[in-house]
């Protein structure tokens, strides 16, 4: 008896066939920077690599939705773990969770099967920015083993051009990435150009970057700036950054 892919499967896993919302980060961005526009101070939740471990996921939007004062959440990647249409469903309906709104960058497991694809169909570009309380938040895609390292990863014509537009808007700039330089996924034969591109956005505050699945607090490059990694949901941890106009302080929560 003979049994087609068609009778097994009623989805294939890569198919990319995103059904509810989708577009996340454009939908959201919009909002925070509505929301944000005018605030002297902001305090944001940094995550990261939230990947095959739901239940504690679960547990830290919870954690975050006991606070009354975070004003949005930025994931540094690693949704998913083998990048399939269900992972990137199933993390959305924990996200959908959050209190606050939230971004999120795309991470290496993201890439895995057609999980880029299904990245760019639920949350969009792998490379974008956005602006809250005059600072710009620029969110990078450094997972560079993922190409080969035959791809613009990082990508600094975009860098640039974010140097250049809504020049007006914003005066301090954070950096965001999932994996960051001197890690195996960064392209480490530019990661002194990467710096220097970093250190030319107005106001450089600090750099936030998952993947290693450790807290980190680092000057990388011994110019007195800082680079922070956030840790695995399975350990049970997050960071969050205040940034005032005095400059920001820095948290690790466990939860």
């Amino acid at each position: 008896m003979l049994i087609s892919c068609d009778d097994v499967f009623d989805v294939y896993p890569y198919d990319v066939n995103i059904k509810g919302e989708t577009h996340i980060n454009a939908t959201n961005i919009s909002k925070i920077e509505g929301l944000c526009k005018d605030k002297d101070s902001l305090k944001i939740a940094f995550i990261s690599d939230t990947h095959g471990w739901y239940s504690d996921f679960k547990d830290e939007v919870a954690d975050i939705n006991r606070r009354s004062d975070i004003d949005f959440v930025i994931h540094c990647g690693d949704i998913t773990d083998t990048g399939t249409t269900k992972e990137y469903e199933w993390a959305r309906s924990i996200f959908n969770k959050l209190n606050v709104l939230h971004v999120a960058l795309i991470g290496n497991h993201d890439f895995l099967g057609t999980g880029d694809q299904a990245y760019h169909v639920m949350f969009g570009d792998n490379d974008f920015s956005f602006i809250a309380g005059r600072v710009k938040f620029v969110c990078l895609n450094t997972n560079a083993t993922e190409y080969d390292y035959l791809a613009s990863v990082p990508n600094f014509d975009f860098m640039e051009s974010e140097l250049k537009s809504d020049s007006a808007d914003f005066d301090r700039t954070v950096i965001v990435m999932h994996a960051r330089p001197g890690s195996e996924q960064f392209n480490n034969n530019v990661s002194k150009a990467f710096n220097y591109f970093v250190h030319l956005f107005p106001g450089i505050m600090f750099c936030v970057s998952g993947h290693e699945h450790a807290t980190q607090a680092d000057e990388l490059f011994n110019d007195k700036l800082m680079w922070y990694g956030v840790d695995c949901a399975q350990h049970r941890k997050y960071d969050i950054f205040t940034i005032t106009k005095e400059g920001y302080k820095y948290e690790v929560v466990n939860f």
